[in-house]
C-alpha cells in the first residue's frame, strides 16, 4: 500500500478517536415506541463514505442489497431496556489485531477492557480488512527479521545511518588498483583516455544507484542484505551460483590476497624510506606476515556497524594519499622530453588487446558494488522511513568525494610523466622512480603509510562477508550464534589462510586481468538484468532498452576481456615462482 493510502488510513482512524464521543460504535437502544428502528452501521458517521468501506461486505448482505432500502429491525423487543452488545468494526478473526488491540473503540463505560465481547451474530462473518490494517501489516512485515540474521555480522546491528555507509562506500571504492588510470591514457589518449573515464563512472554509478533501490522489496516484504541473496532471486539458486559465486568471492578473498601483497611490500618501502638504508632485516615474506598480523588483530571487531570508525580512517588515508601523489606530481612538474602519443603494437591483434587491457583498466578501477547491499543492510528500515534514502545520500557524498580523487589522479599522472609511467606500480612507483631524491622523505614516508593504512582498513570491510558465511554454516548448523572463541578463530583462520595464498601464488597478480575480467558483471551487468527482474519497466520503453543495453554490453566487455587476459598470459607467459615473492 503506498504511503497516500497510509495517510488516509490514519486521518480516518483518528477522525473516528476525536468523534467517539458522539459516534461510537455501539447499538443504540431501542425507543420506548413501535416505530422502526434504522440499520445499525459498525463505524462513525465520518467513515460511511470512505473507498474503502464503500465496498464493504458489513454494508451488503443477502438481506441488504447494494441498492435496496434497508429493512427495519424489528427482531429486537420494543420495550427491552437491555444493553446492547458491543460491535467492533471488524470481524472476529481480527479482534486480537496488532493495530487494533488498543483500540478505543474496544473499551467505553459499560464495557471495560477485560469485559467478554460478544459476536454481532446478525452480520455474516467477513474477510473486511481496517484501512490501517493492510499498512501496519505490511510495515510490520518489513521490518521483521530473520532471527539467523542478528547472528551474523553484517546485519548484527541495524543502527547504521547515511555516515557510516560513507566511511564504507569511500573506504571500499577507492583502491590501490586507482593507481594505475594513467596507465590506460598511454594507450587511450588524452581524449580518449577522459571520456572512457567518465562513462565508466556514470556507469557504474548507475549501477550502484540500482543496487540500492533494490535492497528492500515492499510487496514481498523482504531485504535482500546480501549480493548473493538478491543474485539468487533473480538468477535462480543454480544460476546464480555460475554467474554470481566465484566474482564475489574473489572480489572479496582475491581483494584481501591483493592488499597482503600491497600492504607488506609497502612496508618494506616505508621502512628503506625512512631508515635510508639497503639491508632488510626482514624479508618479503616476513613483512606479508607482519601486515597480516595487524589485519588480524582488527577483524576481530564484531560487525560491520563496528568498524564504521575504521572505514572512516581508511577513507581520510586513501584520499590523502591520491591527494599527495597528484599534487607532488604536478609541483614537480613534467619529466623532460615527456612523450603523449599513443602506444603503438606491433601487430593489429596485439593493438586491440592493448585497447581492451586500458578499457579493464579503467573498469578494475572502481570497486565495491559487491558490497552495497551489505552496507545498507546495517541500517534499520521501515515503509516510512525506507533504508534506500540515508544510504543514497551516503553513496552520492562517497562518490563526489571518488571522484574529485579518481579524475586528478589519471590526468595529472599521465601530464607528469606520459608514456614513462611504470605499468606496475602505477603512480606510486612513479614517484619512487623518478622524485625519490628531490621529495622531501617525510613526504615519502607519509604517502606510504597512508597506503599501509588504507589497506589494513579495507581488508576488514572486504573480509566482512567472507566471516558472514563462514559463521552462517555455524548458526544454519547448531541454531545459535557463535561464540566469541570460535568467531576469533574463524577469522584468524581466514587472514592467514589468505596470507598463505599471497606467498604461495605470487604471480596470482599476473592474472588479475584475467579474474578482474570474470567478476565484471557483478558491477555492470548483473543489476540491470536484476532491475528488469523486479521492477519490471514497460517494455521497449527506454528504461527497458537502457537496462538491457548497458546488461549486455557489461556481460559482452567481460567476454573480450577475459579473452584478451587469456591472450596477455599466452604471449607474454607466467614466471611460476611458488613461494618466492619478490
Amino acid at each position: 500500500m503506498s504511503r497516500e493510502n497510509l495517510g488516509q488510513g490514519g486521518n480516518v482512524v483518528a477522525e473516528a478517536e476525536v468523534d467517539q464521543a458522539t459516534s461510537a460504535p455501539i447499538t443504540p437502544r431501542a425507543p420506548p415506541s413501535i416505530a422502526p428502528s434504522p440499520l445499525v452501521v459498525s463505524a462513525p458517521p465520518s467513515q460511511f463514505h470512505s473507498p474503502s468501506l464503500s465496498r464493504s461486505p458489513l454494508l451488503t448482505s443477502a438481506d441488504h442489497p447494494a441498492g435496496a432500502t434497508k429493512t427495519p429491525n424489528t427482531s429486537r423487543p420494543p420495550q427491552s431496556t437491555a444493553p446492547s452488545p458491543l460491535i467492533v468494526s471488524a470481524p472476529p478473526s481480527q479482534f486480537h489485531s496488532p493495530s487494533l488491540s488498543r483500540s478505543p473503540f474496544l473499551t467505553s463505560a459499560d464495557h471495560p477492557a477485560g469485559a467478554t465481547k460478544t459476536p454481532n451474530r446478525s452480520r455474516p462473518a467477513s474477510r473486511f480488512i481496517t484501512p490501517l490494517g493492510s499498512p501496519l501489516r505490511k510495515a510490520l512485515r518489513l521490518t521483521k527479521l530473520d532471527p539467523h540474521d542478528a547472528w551474523l555480522p553484517i546485519t548484527e546491528s541495524r543502527n547504521g545511518n547515511a555516515y557510516y555507509a560513507a566511511f564504507h562506500t569511500l573506504c571500499s571504492g577507492i583502491g590501490i588498483q586507482a593507481l594505475v588510470l594513467p596507465v590506460a591514457f598511454t594507450v587511450l589518449g588524452w581524449a580518449w583516455g577522459v571520456i572512457c573515464l567518465t562513462l565508466a563512472f556514470i556507469w557504474q554509478l548507475y549501477t550502484l544507484y540500482l543496487l540500492v533501490q533494490l535492497h528492500e522489496n515492499y510487496e514481498t516484504g523482504i531485504r535482500y542484505s546480501r549480493y548473493m541473496q538478491l543474485a539468487s532471486a533473480t538468477f535462480g539458486n543454480k544460476l546464480s551460483k555460475l554467474l554470481a559465486t566465484f566474482p564475489i568471492l574473489y572480489l572479496s578473498g582475491g581483494t584481501c590476497v591483493a592488499l597482503i601483497v600491497v600492504g607488506g611490500s609497502t612496508c618494506k618501502m616505508l621502512y628503506q624510506t625512512l631508515c635510508g638504508c639497503a639491508d632488510q632485516p626482514l624479508t618479503t615474506v616476513e613483512w606479508y606476515l607482519v601486515f597480516t598480523c595487524g589485519a588480524v588483530v582488527l577483524s576481530q571487531l564484531p560487525n560491520l556497524n563496528s568498524i564504521a570508525g575504521v572505514s572512516l580512517i581508511g577513507a581520510i588515508t586513501a584520499v590523502g594519499y591520491c591527494t599527495l601523489m597528484w599534487v607532488v606530481s604536478v609541483s614537480k612538474g613534467r619529466l623532460p622530453n615527456v612523450s603523449y602519443a599513443p602506444v603503438k603494437a606491433n601487430s593489429d591483434v596485439a593493438r586491440v588487446f592493448e585497447l581492451l587491457n586500458a578499457l579493464g583498466i579503467i573498469a578494475f578501477a572502481f570497486r565495491g558494488h559487491n558490497l552495497v547491499l551489505e552496507i545498507q543492510a546495517t541500517m534499520p528500515s521501515s515503509e516510512k522511513h525506507p533504508s534506500r534514502v540515508p544510504m543514497w545520500r551516503g553513496v552520492k557524498v562517497a562518490y563526489v568525494i571518488v571522484a574529485m580523487c579518481l579524475f586528478p589522479l589519471a590526468i595529472a599522472g599521465y601530464w607528469a610523466y606520459g608514456r614513462a609511467i611504470p605499468a606496475n606500480g602505477g603512480m606510486l612507483a612513479a614517484i619512487y622512480a623518478f622524485h625519490s631524491r628531490d621529495v622531501a622523505r617525510s613526504v615519502l614516508g607519509l604517502m606510504s603509510f597512508f597506503v599501509i593504512v588504507n589497506a589494513l582498513s579495507s581488508f576488514q570491510i572486504y573480509g566482512m562477508p567472507m566471516f558472514d558465511d563462514m559463521e552462517s554454516q555455524y548458526t544454519q548448523r547448531f541454531k545459535k550464534p557463535c561464540p566469541w572463541w570460535l568467531r576469533v578463530i574463524i577469522r584468524a583462520m581466514f587472514g592467514y589462510g589468505v596470507f598463505f595464498v599471497a606467498v604461495a601464488i605470487p604471480f596470482l597478480s599476473s592474472m588479475a586481468g584475467l579474474i578482474g575480467a570474470i567478476s565484471l558483471p557483478v558491477t555492470l551487468a548483473h543489476p540491470c538484468f536484476m532491475w528488469l527482474k523486479f521492477k519490471k519497466p514497460k517494455k521497449y520503453g527506454p528504461i527497458w532498452w537502457l537496462n538491457w543495453t548497458l546488461g549486455l554490453s557489461g556481460m559482452g566487455l567481460s567476454a573480450v576481456l577475459s579473452a584478451a587476459g587469456v591472450y596477455v598470459i599466452i604471449d607474454t607467459g607466467i614466471k611460476l615462482s611458488f613461494f618466492k615473492p619478490q
